[in-house]
């Protein structure tokens, strides 16, 4: 029996599936939620000319239901691109990463012209950084970035046993409470060593889909 959380999940990504451009490349992120999403495309995958992915386990799930995944190097731009997000705030600026396809999603969220971001109501949140922000980072500069974190006010935590699509670590800053997404982005962006933020303040989503009891919302 599915639990509340995936018939959100569920009717979210159904909800999304109006927002298709049909005929054109689509882009698809990574995570849960998106799961649903391409469950849910697998019925409509004739609207869908191909699809540029996030992750490899997405990329396979895209080819297990019949749609061709393109590499972004062969796309000159996307229509629409869906992904899920582990907060959302009013501004619609994000935290993702918690799959681990933190940079991959970012390069393709920025191709893309319009960036549709669906979540169930739990993550909604007033101030970004009760969910621990991931940052990817280059494994030799692991603890030397740990420790700046630390200065930021930040805990961060190694992800031990994982490493992501390209070759990256992930470390987990708990701790947080991000009042300017945009201006902490940026910063952690310059560290050296740091490949990505889970922060999507520069580029947020142009629409946020909320599944709850009562249906679906906008933000």
């Amino acid at each position: 029996m599915a639990s509340a959380q995936d018939e959100a999940k569920a009717l979210v990504a159904q909800a999304a599936l109006k927002h298709l451009v049909p005929g054109t490349v689509l882009g698809v992120g990574t995570g849960s939620t998106v799961n649903f999403f391409i469950d849910a495309l697998a019925k409509v995958k004739d609207q869908v000319k191909a699809a540029v992915s996030s992750s490899e386990v997405s990329s396979t799930r895209l080819r297990d239901i019949g749609i061709r995944v393109l590499d972004l190097n062969e796309v000159s731009e996307l229509e629409l691109y869906v992904d899920g997000a582990d907060e959302t705030n009013a501004k619609r600026q994000l935290i993702k990463g918690g799959g681990g396809a933190l940079t991959r999603e970012k390069i393709v969220a920025s191709a893309a012209k319009r960036y549709v971001c669906i979540v169930d109501e739990s993550k909604v949140v007033d101030v970004l950084g009760k969910y621990p922000l991931p940052v990817e980072v280059i494994p030799m500069a692991r603890e030397l970035i740990a420790r700046q974190l630390v200065a930021r006010g930040g805990q961060p935590k190694w992800r031990q046993g994982f490493v992501t699509d390209n070759g990256g670590q992930i470390l987990d800053v708990h701790g947080l409470r991000i009042t300017d997404p945009l201006a902490f982005e940026l910063e952690l962006n310059q560290l050296p060593g740091v490949i990505s933020v889970g922060l999507f303040a520069k580029r947020p989503a142009d629409l946020v889909l909320v599944a709850g009891k009562s249906g679906t919302r906008e933000l």
